[in-house]
């Protein structure tokens, strides 16, 4: 936390306010309680009465510091042109709920029915986090997406591993039952061997989702979903560095 708000208070100082009623909330306060609004997404309203302040100056607070920690974390946060590209990576896609915004087409997943945005989530063979996409609409397979990043491009040999949603793209993924009939003892046996190498980016998928704004329905208008899905990965990748 404190090394955190070294960098914020150094990118983004406050300059001093010589009119006017005080701020309600100091700058380590501010970013405190946007860190917890990411971290647990409280309602505003609870934050409020837990900082003993309005509701207008946590939504201030919010509004102010998720676009910053998204800016001054930036380097943090790998592209596809920082990866390793002889290393085996896990790939898998996931689902960032939101609210049902009606007058918005393509948010909602059949797969996981219901609204939101898509995200394609590598990690390596133990578990670590590697990198994010930019989020697509949430009605988004998982294969057109990861195609459109650029990763399958950076990653020809050895390729991904990845479940059936990724069949033909050249990733390393799991036996299809052929049609009217069944899968061999071998490929049964080949299939369960890669469910279990999988396992590790779910694992990373699900320590991503401890930032509850990602996993229990975002709130706040749509048009600042995405930089808070930036803001958070930034804020995973920044904790991850010091692990």
């Amino acid at each position: 936390m404190a090394a955190l708000c070294t960098i914020l208070i150094e990118t983004h100082p406050r300059p001093p306010q010589r009119t006017g009623r005080p701020r309600a909330l100091t700058t380590e306060q501010e970013i405190r309680l946007t860190l917890v609004y990411h971290r647990r997404n409280r309602t505003q309203a609870e934050l409020a009465e837990s900082f003993d302040v309005d509701q207008s100056s946590v939504s201030r607070a919010i509004c102010r510091w998720t676009p910053r920690l998204a800016e001054a974390l930036e380097d943090f946060i790998p592209t596809v042109d920082d990866l390793d590209s002889s290393r085996t990576l896990l790939v898998d896609g996931t689902l960032v709920p939101c609210w049902n915004w009606r007058d918005q087409s393509g948010l909602y997943s059949g797969k996981h029915h219901r609204t939101g945005l898509n995200l394609q989530v590598a990690c390596d063979l133990d578990g670590r986090l590697v990198w994010v996409s930019d989020p697509a609409p949430g009605s988004t397979h998982d294969a057109k997406a990861i195609r459109h990043t650029g990763l399958l491009d950076h990653f020809p040999d050895p390729p991904p591993m990845a479940d059936k949603g990724y069949t033909g793209l050249g990733m390393i993924t799991p036996e299809r039952k052929p049609a009217g009939g069944e899968l061999t003892e071998t490929q049964k046996q080949y299939n369960k061997a890669i469910n279990t190498l999988r396992a590790p980016v779910e694992r990373a998928i699900a320590n991503l989702k401890t930032w509850r704004t990602l996993h229990t329905g975002y709130r706040r208008p749509l048009h600042t979903f995405p930089e808070t899905i930036t803001a958070i990965i930034a804020l995973e990748f920044f904790k991850n560095s010091f692990a």
